[in-house]
């Protein structure tokens, strides 16, 4: 196989041809970025253009279809002559005069025959590769077709063998004249960013890492064990034991958001923290007893600066039945753990409202220090203006904050006394 496509009289442009490309690697790039694509054919004497699905494995693109639609009715005999287009665009580019407004992008044209693909090894290795191109791992984290499923859906294989690419990139081109005109010029670049998943009804998963967002392990809710407390990565699963858990007035008087007064609304606050982190935001955990799995709390980090190794500890909700029981305790040791020796930090820091003064006791005694108050630093629920007390604690300050915390629990394990 050489490393570049023979040009064709099909393949070989009339008009700008320094954007031409016949390199494999530059082809199968942008077959390999973009996820659709568009197949025209010829229908009793009629064009027709059809959006479909498409993966690249090696020298073959596969497309899904239908068995009962008329590309694949089309197919049956044999194959059918298609004219396969891909397109990505990377830029609107804004010129002087009307004529230069141009487009940056990157497609690829691919003529030949396509075949529909009949061995059932075949296709179902096909069938794979097109599921696990729209999030690597997902066909293994999802049901395989039945053979009735199979049937019905009809995959095609084209040999990549007449395949053009063409490239725009760089900014205007004006006429020499123009240059001196008023009007704006220049390149606004376009690209194509997914939102935050959004979670079907009924579904108790949290979003799986393949569908985007960060991999990095700074923002990664890993799960940790310990005697009093679990933490695992927050999931819509866990609404209903967070709405028993946290129903409760006093738990949520001195936070940030009022007390939800519904499933809904629950549901809600989980939802927009998995958004939130989806978008490098915040990296929420569930906190479940370790033997039962009951829900008790729900603890995040946030303002993660992993170039500058700091990471705040907070949005935390502990039911009100876990209070001075170790949960809280054992749940931000584990963190600190995470924060210090897993991740490098270099500090960790927390912010709680002026007025409570339960979780400004809780956080002193993890071994933080009061650095301060951010005066009217948001509002309240009921519309007052808070005071927020900043506590931090600093990788060297770390050791002897972890020795105090573990004999803590290690004693309250002994006497049963609250951590």
């Amino acid at each position: 196989m050489t490393d570049s496509y023979s040009p064709t009289p099909r393949s070989t442009a009339s008009r700008y041809r320094d954007r031409m490309h016949y390199d494999h690697d530059v082809a199968h790039a942008i077959l390999d970025e973009a996820y659709d694509c568009s197949v025209a054919f010829v229908v009793d004497g009629e064009p027709r253009v059809l959006p479909t699905l498409h993966v690249r494995v090696g020298e073959t693109l596969f497309l899904h279809g239908s068995t009962g639609g008329r590309l694949g009715l089309t197919a049956r005999s044999g194959g059918v002559p298609v004219c396969v287009s891909v397109t990505l665009l990377d830029g609107i580019v804004y010129a002087r005069s009307h004529m230069h407004h141009s487009a940056n992008y990157r497609s690829v044209v691919a003529h030949g025959l396509a075949r529909p693909v009949t061995d059932p090894a075949e296709k179902a290795a096909a069938m794979t590769a097109l599921v696990d191109k729209i999030g690597p791992g997902r066909a293994a984290d999802s049901r395989p077709p039945t053979r009735k499923e199979m049937a019905e859906t009809q995959v095609l294989a084209l040999g990549l063998d007449e395949v053009s690419a063409r490239v725009r990139t760089g900014g205007v081109v004006d006429e020499e004249a123009d240059l001196d005109l008023p009007h704006w010029a220049g390149v606004l670049p376009l690209r194509r960013v997914a939102g935050p998943p959004e979670t079907d009804a009924g579904v108790a998963a949290a979003p799986p890492a393949y569908l985007g967002g960060t991999s990095s392990p700074w923002r990664t809710a890993a799960t940790m064990t310990g005697r009093h407390v679990r933490l695992e990565q927050l999931a819509p699963g866990h609404v209903d034991g967070l709405s028993a858990a946290l129903d409760d007035d006093e738990t949520w008087q001195f936070l940030s958001s009022p007390r939800p007064t519904s499933r809904d609304q629950v549901e809600a606050i989980v939802t927009d923290a998995l958004r939130e982190q989806w978008l490098g935001g915040r990296v929420p955990w569930a906190q479940l007893h370790p033997e039962t799995g009951e829900v008790l709390g729900t603890t995040s980090y946030h303002d993660v600066d992993e170039a500058g190794r700091v990471v705040a500890i907070g949005h935390s909700i502990l039911g009100r039945r876990s209070w001075r029981t170790g949960v809280n305790t054992e749940s931000k040791l584990l963190l600190l753990e995470r924060a210090f020796e897993v991740l490098g930090a270099e500090r960790v820091f927390w912010y709680t409202d002026v007025r409570n003064e339960r979780s400004q006791r809780a956080i002193a005694r993890l071994g933080a220090s009061r650095d301060g108050v951010i005066r009217r630093h948001r509002l309240r629920p009921d519309g007052t203006w808070r005071d927020t007390v900043f506590f931090a604690m600093t990788a060297d300050e770390w050791p002897a904050a972890a020795t105090r915390l573990r004999e803590r629990l290690a004693e309250a394990g002994r006497t049963t006394q609250p951590a």
